[in-house]
């Protein structure tokens, strides 16, 4: 004969009914799954995390179009010294020399892609623009390279109402370099700029 104060267990069919309490896991023996419950922190959690993912998209923009521009420049600058030293060793002698140095300008501007993001070229039209002054005889050379660069989404319409973009949509960069053509100590010298006076004046 069972005593009244023994407790009864449960029968296989009932579901085991545990507290409602943050973080507890609710286990249902007849089916042998375990199903966590929501908590007020995981749903604020979620709304969270749908406000800061627009933002920090917005921020990653926001940093990767200086860092375009940036590359672009360090490639325009390096053409445009290489240039310079081009022009300085022009002479009339080897003939016009005025399409090989923008040749080889491009060339050296060919590390940049031509992806609108870095450079804008649509078939056949190309957004450089180089502009190549002086030679060996004058006294400063000067090389000037602009590019455009088509700005990124979200981007480009802050850009346009700060009036940071031409006609087309599109940012332009821009570098300028200006050098000595010839050596500061060539002009005080009393060969001047003729090279078969400058061994002998070497003994003086």
């Amino acid at each position: 004969m069972r005593c009244c104060t023994e407790r009864r267990r449960p029968s296989p069919g009932c579901r085991a009914k545990e507290p409602n309490r943050r973080g507890v896991v609710c286990r249902y023996p007849r089916f042998g799954l375990g199903v966590s419950k929501v908590s007020d922190e995981c749903g604020q959690a979620t709304v969270e995390a749908a406000f800061a993912l627009p933002v920090l998209g917005l921020l990653l923009l926001l940093l990767l179009q200086p860092g375009l521009i940036l590359y672009d420049r360090m490639v325009m600058e390096a053409a445009a010294s290489e240039a310079c030293r081009m022009l300085a060793t022009k002479t009339d002698a080897a003939g016009p020399m005025d399409e090989a140095a923008r040749a080889a300008v491009l060339h050296r501007l060919g590390a940049i892609p031509p992806v609108a993001c870095f450079h804008v070229h649509d078939g056949d039209e190309c957004s450089w623009a180089v502009e190549l002054a002086g030679d060996e005889g004058s006294g400063y050379v000067s090389a000037r390279i602009e590019n455009q660069v088509r700005p990124l989404p979200l981007l480009g319409a802050a850009a346009s109402l700060l009036g940071l973009v031409n006609e087309e949509g599109n940012l332009v960069v821009r570098v300028e370099r200006t050098a000595l053509a010839q050596p500061e100590w060539i002009d005080g010298a009393d060969a001047g700029r003729i090279p078969a006076l400058w061994i002998g004046g070497w003994f003086q």
